[in-house]
């Protein structure tokens, strides 16, 4: 077998290895079909069994009521950008956004192109988004609060969601969906790309509540409308039928192997607690964002000697860790930890950093 690396991508990032294997194991001759998953028809009984489900798993792992509706959809988080107020804003609302980073920005932007009204009413771009806004006043009358729970690239994250006084919350969780308990009653529409905790990219999820797809206009393109995924179980035309695969694994993964989302979650306070503790301890490195508002799943920090950066990266490459590299529109470093990365592999970054530190600090 191939020497594999602890992979801190930030998305496509690690797949669980056993997930992994059992493709691998099946991929030639699904379940005995004699055909790969990659060939079956989407109308098949034997794709019906995997998309049904992953419906199912991600229902029992949110502990979504019959309210709620999962779908599975095309064009990445990218796409929701648009789709979600061009679904739930109407000609005669207004929709408050909250701006904690380069995807809040982007989704406000998309709005606003299609033509929506859009209130940004909290934005922690005065301190270059290393913090969550706090205190916000929402509009009783907003269509909708969206927020991104998890920023990526500044490595904040929503620790609890905020009060919206019953305004349905709409929320990017592309980077921390499964990685931590919540209640999700107070949202309305909840979108995830799947290339980061839930499995490879090619699908969206999308959870949906039931008063949220009523307000759906009838004049809108048929493959625009969350109601054409509802009414056909994402199935309208042909879904990405391995990335569903995929995800429905993950799934049974998280459900049969690591017991759930609570169990999960104590395990991601566990990794990050053992990587923020190191850069806390230490001069050599820094951590980037608010300590009150640090994420669990995406760690971003510098070099003292920000010069040292790329031979950082580039050293621990060498040493079997990858993806160390932070976004290409802040620089610096950045581990991220989703789900399939393991206690292990955050312990080797650690051990390399001490390491990294004695030889050049």
């Amino acid at each position: 077998m191939a020497k594999r690396i602890f992979n801190f991508n930030a998305g496509p990032a690690a797949l669980p290895l056993s997930v992994l294997e059992e493709i691998q194991a099946e991929f030639l001759d699904y379940k005995g079909c004699g055909m790969s998953i990659t060939e079956v028809s989407h109308r098949s009984s034997w794709f019906d069994e995997v998309i049904n489900d992953a419906v199912l798993r991600v229902k029992r792992l949110l502990n979504l009521g019959e309210n709620y509706k999962v779908l599975f959809l095309h064009g990445g988080a990218s796409l929701q950008f648009t789709m979600v107020p061009l679904n739930l804003i109407a000609d005669d609302q207004v929709a408050d956004y909250v701006n904690t980073g380069s995807w809040s920005v982007k989704a406000i932007k998309e709005a606003e192109i299609i033509g929506k009204k859009v209130r940004v009413v909290a934005s922690s771009e005065d301190r270059d988004f290393n913090y969550i806004p706090k205190d916000i006043a929402f509009d009783a009358d907003a269509a909708y609060v969206h927020i991104t729970s998890n920023n990526t690239i500044r490595g904040t994250q929503w620790r609890s969601f905020p009060d919206t006084g019953g305004v349905p919350l709409v929320s990017d969780m592309s980077s921390d969906i499964m990685g931590r308990t919540f209640d999700v009653a107070p949202f309305g529409l909840i979108y995830a790309g799947a290339q980061k905790n839930l499995g490879p990219s090619g699908v969206t999820v999308a959870i949906i509540r039931q008063d949220m797809l009523e307000r759906v206009p009838d004049n809108l393109p048929t493959m625009l409308k969350y109601t054409t995924y509802a009414a056909k179980n994402s199935m309208f035309n042909t879904p990405p039928c391995f990335a569903i695969y995929v995800l429905q694994l993950v799934m049974k993964w998280l459900e049969e192997t690591i017991g759930g989302i609570a169990n999960m979650e104590e395990i991601n306070r566990k990794k990050a607690e053992l990587l923020y503790n190191y850069l806390d301890e230490s001069d050599f490195y820094r951590g980037t964002a608010e300590k009150e508002d640090r994420s669990i799943m995406n760690i971003t920090f510098r070099l003292a000697d920000e010069s040292l950066e790329e031979t950082f990266i580039a050293e621990a490459l060498a040493n079997g860790l990858g993806g160390l590299k932070g976004h290409r529109s802040v620089g610096g470093c950045r581990a991220s930890i989703y789900n399939a990365s393991s206690l292990e592999a955050v312990q080797a970054l650690v051990s390399f950093m001490a390491e990294f530190e004695r030889k050049h600090g």
